[in-house]
């Protein structure tokens, strides 16, 4: 199934979202997975990638692809990608209290969809708005960074760590971007 990414090198806004709303980023390492997949797609796939932030289950990215790449090849992949990683770790961890529930969960969403062997982690679609004006960008922008402030994780943006509020403060980040402004 395709991604509803028409123009591949316009600047989207994006969220991934966990199927079931399930709260898999709880937990450092699987944390990791998706900012060293995202940090990959930067050097590797043609990921331009300008503002994120994870939370414990969803994503939200402002990005788009560089010349020569498609963005809906770029979220297949990552998605594809850290979904299988996810799974492994969640399978193999020593220390995840919830492995047998949550192997439950992401297989029983799997078997609903005739495109998934095992399992499914991410839901079939992403939410992708094109960003057509500054004034677009601006909201999607304030509306990523303050996702963290608005569940009650932090007070400050910037104080978020899996997010590029920092780095857009000019602290540093787990995973530098492209400022947008």
């Amino acid at each position: 199934m395709g991604y509803q990414i028409r123009d591949q090198q316009a600047l989207y806004f994006l969220t991934f979202t966990v199927v079931g709303w399930i709260d898999i980023f709880t937990r450092p390492r699987y944390k990791d997975i998706v900012i060293d997949s995202l940090r990959y797609c930067q050097q590797k796939k043609g990921l331009e990638l300008f503002a994120y932030c994870l939370m414990t289950n969803h994503l939200h990215l402002i990005a788009r692809a560089a010349d020569g790449y498609e963005l809906s090849n770029i979220v297949r992949d990552f998605k594809k990608f850290t979904a299988t990683e996810l799974f492994k770790e969640i399978t193999n961890s020593p220390t995840e209290s919830r492995r047998g529930w949550l192997q439950w969960l992401l297989k029983q969403e799997g078997e609903r969809n005739p495109s998934n062997l095992n399992f499914q982690l991410w839901q079939q679609r992403s939410h992708g708005v094109e960003l057509r004006t500054q004034e677009m960008v601006q909201q999607r922008l304030a509306y990523t960074h303050a996702n963290p402030v608005r569940a009650g994780i932090c007070y400050r943006d910037e104080d978020y760590l899996y997010s590029s509020a920092s780095f857009y403060a000019g602290l540093e980040a787990v995973l530098p971007v492209s400022l947008l402004f």
